[in-house]
This record gives C-alpha cells, structure tokens and sequence, in this order.
C-alpha cells in the first residue's frame, strides 16, 4: 500500500503545483493526508481536499473536481470527486497480477524493509527484580519489548536485547536477614522463587508491623537489613554467596516463562553490573559544576526545565536510580555504538527518565537524543494494585497454567487425537493472554480480568490462531496446486487482498510510533476478512480449477501475512487446533 500511496501522492502534488506553482506540498505531506474511508463504498482511499483550501483559495469540491483527473494509475480502478473528496478505488486487476504475486514471492520477508539496515538499536525490558516471580504486571514490559526487538528487526536494524535485571539494592539486605531468621537451604532449594518471595513479604511484614492490632513496626529489623546489604556492598564474601546463589534460582524461574513466550535475551546484565561504573559519572557530574548538595543529598537542579531534581547520591554517599541508569547508558554506548537506546517500563517512570535523560544532556553527552523512554499503562487486578511485599500478585506461570489447562479440555472435546496437543495448548494458552495484552494501546491502563483475557471468543488470541491454522488446513488439503493466474470475482477476495496489502504501512506505524498494538489489530482485520472469504468463496470445492488454484493461493498469501504478523508480537504460529 505504501507504493501505491506514493504514486498517487506524486500525482497529486504535480497537479497541485499545475494549479499553483508556489504551493508548499511535498509526497510525504500528501501521503500522510490520504484516508481510508469508513465505508468501502466510498472508495479505498480518500484524499480531503479542504486541508489544500488554504494553499490553492479555492473550496474543497472545485479542487476535487481540478484533481480528479489528474490520478491516472495502473493500481487505480476509478476517481471520483465526492463531497470535497477525491475517492479512489483500487484496480482488482492490479490487486490480482502485482500484489498477491508479491506476498507469495517474498513469503517470510513481506511487509519488512531495510530503512533501519546499518543501525543499532539497544532495547532494555522486562527486568524483573530477582528474587520475585514473575506475575502479570511484568507482562507488559516483557511482550511490549520483545515485538519492539522484532519490528525494529522487521526494518532491518541490527538489536541487542537486554534483560536489565533488578539485581542490587537494599531489598537483598532484606532478603538476607529473613533467610537467616527463617530460611534454609533445604526449604529455599525445594521452595524455589516462591520460598524467596515468602520470606521477603514476611520481613517486610514485620519491619512495617500492624498498628491497628498493636504490632509496632521493627526499626531495629529495618536497620539490621540496611546493614546487610551494606556488608553485600562492600564484597562480604558470605553475602555475595548468597546474593549469587538468590540470583541464580531466579534466573531459572525466569527462564522458564520466557521459554514459553519465545524470548530470548543478548544480556542480562543488571543494575550490579554497574556498581564500578558510576564514581566515573558522578565524578564527571562534579567536575561538570551540577552536583548539588541538598539536606546532605547530591542532586542535580532540574528547576529550569519544571522538574523536581534529579538524586544521584544519598546522604550516605549511596547511589540510586538515576545513577545506575547514566552510567549503564554511557557504558551501552561505548560497547554497541547504539542509534537508539529503547527503555519499556510503565509510565509510572515517566519523571524519572525525563529526569536522568536531561541529566545526560546536561553532562554534554551529543547522544542524549538517542534515548527514548517507552511507558505503558498500569496492571491491576480487578482493580486492585499489584505489589510483590504484599503477596497481592497473580504469577504468570499460573496465569498460563490456567489458560493452557482450559485449551487443552477444549481440544480434548473438540479433537482428541490431535498430535502435539500439550504443544499446541501451551501455544494458545499462553498465546491467549499475550494477545489480550497486546490488544490494548500500550498507554491503556488495563484492569485485568481473568475471563475476559481467557475467553475463547470475539476478537481473541485462539481466534486469530484458529484462523492460521484453518489456512494450514486448507493448504495441506490442497495437496500440489499449478501455478495459476489470480483472479478477483468477489467481494470477499478483494477485501482480503486490500486488507494484506496494509501490512507493511501497519509495521512502519508500529515501529514509528512503539505500538505492538497496532500489529494486534490488523491482525483481526486479516482474520475476519480471511473467514469472510472462506465461508463464503468456495476454495476446495470450487467448480472451476482456475478458480480453485486462485483461491488457494489466496489462502496462502493470508497465511504468509498472519504468520509474519504473529513473528512481530510473540504469538505462535499454530498449524493445528
């Protein structure tokens, strides 16, 4: 679609520029204009004349009525001049010989592009904390990266994945004293990840206490557990031990979930990695003139650009946030050479990356224009807040687990003996949930609600994955098919083909604008125009051969979209349900 834009753009602007050689319009500008209408009977695409009322002084239906006939164009069936609009219509012919032809000859490469070839891109998402499960509101930054990784690979640029783990921090202190009070080895050996996060909401349940039933919180526990991670901060051999040992049972948990979405990471370097590598930018911060001292803090003012400032050392000397992330910024620039620096977290966070991106303007690095902060909204549990000290969790693993268990009674109904059925069970189970996740716009604040996200009808992950494998059906039915001319005779097969062809358009917006969910979404407009098509054009059964081999290959260059498509947002591709 996006070459068919640019040659009527191309021609509009050559008639604009007929009409008035002084007019400032360019492609892009027009490109950006054209519309799809609501209606399919008002054209394909329509071009609103009133937004050129200013530049030619003339009313909108005089200048429809002056460009009508200056778009001539092999993909174009007719113009019409409607109402201040000029309404194209696309050619079936064209559609038939030039764009179905292409889907089937790029397969696996259509709707990508090379824009991006040359280019680094540095995501950092997920980064779960150690030493806590995963549960549904690490969903977002999980799938929301990762179709990100994708699409901007889809484009062509290089990425580098990194799982940024939440490694380092007082919480480990913590973590500490409870194992020590009330843990073993053997219990958090047989206990895994759920015996960690048991003993962490226990001592935060005991240092903050219970006022209204007369427990009062334990600040001597508090310290003791400040001290703790001080020893840790300082190499104390038997705290690293256990630090390590923390680390790697989550490691394992989590390797676990993300085998399950497909994910894999080109580092997980977390925020310990970094430990040595902030004297350096605090030093340079100092040197720089913009280290403030305030009530014993050292701060950089932000007052100038309507920000509160910016912490980069507590009153202890300590750091923070802002400061493991300028220092784990400046490093993944000097070790990937990035063009763009992508961090996924929610948009909770939003003041803290504006704070430490203007931080690093500030400290005159050129490449603080490379930084770009992706929020998404907030998880809550019917409409409750998720917070891992208190247990108010639901995990992933049993999320999925609920999602995988009713497939799997669905398929046992619906087909038995179908091979690979725990595969293809975990497949929509899991898949289920990310597609509901995915559905929404990232800045959407999602109540979740586990039968609506479980649901296996309407616009849904098992949906769309039936619908895949409903093509595979009839492909593998088809057995050898000769290679036929495309014919479109129906309504229903060039809407299909109009619909495909939007593909490499939805990718570009996506990646333009960091939106998984517009992928989502035209993924249900490939699937109900597919099921439109396959209810009513018969395929197998058709009488005709030419038209039975054109159909066929319909269902084929459906089937390569949907499945390039899955790829960009962590959904798998199921040739079977």
């Amino acid at each position: 679609m996006q070459t068919i834009k640019k040659r009527i753009a191309e021609q509009l602007v050559a008639a604009v520029k007929g009409i008035n050689d002084a007019a400032e319009l360019n492609v892009a500008d027009v490109v950006a204009m054209l519309e799809y209408p609501p209606d399919a009977n008002m054209g394909d695409l329509a071009f609103p004349c009133f937004k050129l009322s200013k530049t030619l002084r003339r009313a909108p239906v005089q200048i429809a009525a002056a460009l009508c006939d200056a778009v001539r164009d092999e993909a174009i069936a007719k113009v019409e001049a409607v109402s201040g609009y000029l309404n194209i219509t696309l050619s079936n012919d064209y559609l038939a010989t030039r764009v179905v032809p292409e889907i089937l000859e790029k397969g696996d490469a259509y709707g990508s592009s090379d824009y991006g070839k040359g280019k680094m891109v540095v995501l950092d998402y997920s980064s779960p904390n150690v030493a806590k499960p995963f549960h549904i509101g690490h969903l977002g930054t999980t799938v929301i990266g990762h179709s990100l990784r994708k699409l901007h690979e889809f484009v062509g640029y290089d990425c580098y994945g990194i799982n940024y783990l939440g490694d380092w921090g007082t919480q480990f202190g913590k973590l500490i004293v409870a194992y020590r009070k009330w843990g073993s080895r053997e219990a958090v050996i047989e206990g895994g990840i759920d015996k960690l996060v048991e003993l962490y909401v226990r001592i935060n349940n005991a240092i903050k206490g219970d006022p209204e039933n007369g427990i009062p919180a334990d600040d001597a526990l508090a310290e003791e557990s400040r001290a703790e991670f001080h020893k840790l901060e300082m190499g104390d051999e038997e705290n690293l031990a256990l630090w390590k040992w923390f680390v790697s049972i989550s490691l394992e948990e989590y390797e676990k979930t993300y085998k399950q979405l497909g994910i894999t990471f080109d580092s997980y370097k977390g925020e310990s990695f970094y430990t040595d590598k902030m004297p350096a930018e605090v030093q340079k911060l100092r040197d720089a003139g913009l280290l403030k001292i305030d009530d014993g803090a050292s701060i950089v003012d932000l007052s100038d650009y309507n920000m509160p400032p910016c912490l980069i050392l507590k009153r202890d000397g300590s750091t923070l946030y802002p400061t493991r992330d300028i220092a784990a910024a400046v490093y993944r620039k000097e070790t990937y050479k990035f063009d763009k620096a992508i961090y996924v977290t929610s948009a909770q966070q939003c003041l803290h990356f504006a704070q430490w991106f203007k931080v690093v303007e500030m400290m005159g690095y050129p490449w603080y224009d490379q930084l770009v902060h992706v929020p998404y909204g907030t998880v809550s549990l019917n409409g409750a807040k998720l917070a891992t000290r208190t247990g108010n969790v639901v995990l992933l693993k049993d999320l999925f687990a609920l999602a995988i268990e009713k497939v799997t009674a669905i398929m046992k109904e619906k087909n038995p003996n179908l091979e690979n059925g725990s595969e293809i069970a975990e497949a929509v189970g899991v898949g289920a949930i990310v597609f509901y996740y995915l559905t929404n716009n990232r800045m959407k604040d999602i109540n979740f609600v586990m039968e609506e996200a479980l649901s296996f009808d309407g616009n849904t992950g098992p949906y769309v994955q039936y619908t895949y494998a409903r093509a595979c059906s009839v492909l593998s039915r088809a057995g050898e098919v000769a290679d036929a001319p495309i014919e479109i005779t129906t309504e229903e097969e060039s809407a299909l083909v109009k619909t495909l062809c939007r593909f490499g358009e939805r990718v570009d917006a996506a990646v333009a604008d960091y939106e998984p969910s517009y992928i989502t979404r035209f993924i249900l407009d490939v699937a109900a125009a597919y099921n439109r098509f396959y209810h009513n054009c018969p395929i197998l059964s058709a009488e005709d051969e030419t038209v039975r081999a054109s159909r066929i290959r319909l269902t084929a260059a459906a089937k390569t979209v949907l499945g390039n498509a899955f790829d960009l947002i962590c959904l798998k591709k199921t040739e079977k349900v």
